[in-house]
């Protein structure tokens, strides 16, 4: 039988001291996306129903080009802590390890790949 005391129960399963980071990670990053969120909506929407030069034309200037690689690193790297927090949640273990590497490396990738899009746009 073992003996053990409430605190040591709960070793593990309660705040590990980095819920106020995350928290202040993901404050700023909400309030990072209300001016970009919109701004991507109307330069998206502006490329949208372009001809193939037209919307290369668009983005080879730097304001849209900027605007939209924002976006892409602003919005990736929220969902990519907020499905961290849904694994730490619900996934325990290997498992929950190795599904936030994958997740990780999953959204460098496509922050990688978007900026890399854009930057064949631009030049």
């Amino acid at each position: 039988m073992q003996y053990l005391t409430d605190r040591k129960r709960a070793q593990g399963l309660g705040a590990s001291r980095t819920g106020t980071k995350h928290h202040w990670q993901m404050l700023v990053s909400s309030i990072l996306m209300i001016p970009t969120v919109p701004l991507f909506i109307f330069t998206f929407g502006y490329g949208l129903g372009g001809s193939y030069d037209e919307v290369l034309a668009y983005f080879s200037r730097p304001i849209p080009a900027i605007i939209m690689a924002l976006s892409l690193i602003v919005i990736i790297q929220h969902v990519m802590r907020e499905t961290h927090e849904a694994i730490e949640d619900y996934v325990h273990g290997t498992k929950a390890k190795l599904a936030i590497v994958a997740v990780t490396a999953f959204s460098y990738t496509m922050i990688t790949a978007g900026l890399f899009a854009l930057v064949k746009l631009a030049l």
